[in-house]
């Protein structure tokens, strides 16, 4: 007795996890369909995903040769501006250099020009025709050095003192104009030096700008790998439980039919079509096999009044008889090892599990239980456990 109620909790089990529930859930091999195609449509985001990725790669690889590329122009400007401070350098020590001689050349020169003055003045003294008119007829000091009337007058001592004079004054406008020179030069190696340190700075935040780019897409690409891996695997560990489901509930529909004496009894059959079942009460379809409000209808239904016989479709063992969620009041009955035929929404059983029926025998009766909406017969055929259009076997 216990064996038997283990065995009928067992099937009923069974029958949960591969039948279909109208109402709650799509039969088994409906899920495990679905779960394949969510696993392919995963593969193929996967697959343009890695597209992606490799678009991520292909910018990463960009961004490093722009870094590398900034890295060597930023040493290039380094070495440039580390020259024009050097050049800077010496620059100023020349200017500085030039400033002290020129002090000198000058101070010189107002020396020598405060000789040449007072030497003049005592040849005026000394000879105030000659003198006066020499410098009364010059246009200018320069004009009054030129008259060779002035120097032929000007003795040895007079003519050094003017040589000198000419000398230091031809060497400070010459001072004057290096002077200029180097201040130029030192000019344009400050704006050179600004404008490499300001190239220097731009060239940096480029490179840290970059480097935040890549930065970012090496954070991205990870982020869209872990979620497709993640997406992946989970999508694949629910197909196995529910590959694994399957084979373990057909495996217990398949050992019930090696269990059953195959050679069908004679019974009085209501209506036989073409086929090697008979209709299990005379109907027609109000539902056919097929999607239904986006689900699978796993079988056909047959509207009649409650309380009509069902008869067997085909001899064999009885593996269900028991309340299936939405299918009410349910009986499976094993024919072959693949082949089984399912009877739900029953007002009552008129067999038992474990029983062997013959075909065209009672078995139950149409009813209104589960999930119906008016007395009909859900009528099955199952091959596998599967469920397949029962047109092809009536």
């Amino acid at each position: 007795m216990k064996s038997r109620f283990w065995a009928t909790l067992l099937l009923g089990l069974m029958a949960y996890v591969v039948l279909p529930l109208p109402g709650l859930s799509a039969p088994l091999n409906k899920r495990i369909d679905n779960q394949r195609a969510k696993v392919e449509k995963k593969k193929r985001k996967e697959g343009v995903l890695t597209s992606t990725i490799s678009r991520y790669n292909n910018r990463i690889d960009g961004l490093q040769g722009d870094i590398n590329g900034l890295q060597s122009r930023q040493r290039r400007i380094q070495a440039t501006l580390d020259g024009k401070r050097a050049e800077l350098l010496d620059a100023r020590d020349g200017l500085e250099r030039s400033r002290d001689r020129l002090v000198r050349l000058r101070a010189d020169l107002a020396k020598s020009q405060r000789a040449l003055s007072a030497r003049l003045v005592e040849i005026y003294k000394s000879d105030e025709p000659d003198a006066l008119t020499v410098v009364l007829e010059a246009d200018g000091f320069t004009d009054l050095l030129d008259r060779a009337e002035f120097i032929d007058r000007i003795s040895q001592q007079d003519q050094r003192i003017v040589r000198t004079v000419r000398r230091l004054k031809a060497e400070a406008t010459k001072q004057e104009k290096q002077l200029e020179s180097l201040e130029k030069k030192a000019e344009a190696a400050a704006n050179v030096i600004l404008a490499r340190k300001n190239e220097l700075v731009t060239s940096k935040s480029r490179l840290l700008r970059s480097q935040g780019t890549l930065a970012g897409a090496r954070g991205e690409r990870r982020a869209v790998l872990f979620k497709v891996r993640n997406s992946r695997q989970k999508a694949q560990d629910d197909l196995r439980s529910l590959e694994a489901a399957n084979i373990k509930a057909q495996r217990a529909l398949q050992g019930a039919g090696g269990q059953l004496d195959r050679k069908p009894t004679n019974g009085g059959p209501i209506k036989r079509g073409s086929g090697e079942l008979i209709w299990p009460i005379n109907g027609t379809i109000s539902s056919p096999f097929g999607q239904r409000w986006g689900r699978l209808h796993a079988g056909i239904d047959l509207p009649a009044s409650e309380g009509t016989p069902i008869r067997a479709a085909d001899s064999g063992r009885v593996v269900l008889a028991a309340v299936t969620g939405g299918y009410g009041n349910y009986t499976c009955i094993q024919h072959t090892s693949s082949m089984s035929t399912c009877y739900a929404h029953q007002s009552r059983y008129g067999t038992s599990q474990g029983s062997s029926v013959s075909q065209g025998e009672v078995m139950g009766y149409v009813g209104n239980t589960g999930n119906s909406f008016g007395a009909h017969l859900h009528f099955e055929v199952r091959i596998n456990g599967n469920p397949v259009d029962p047109m092809g076997y009536l």
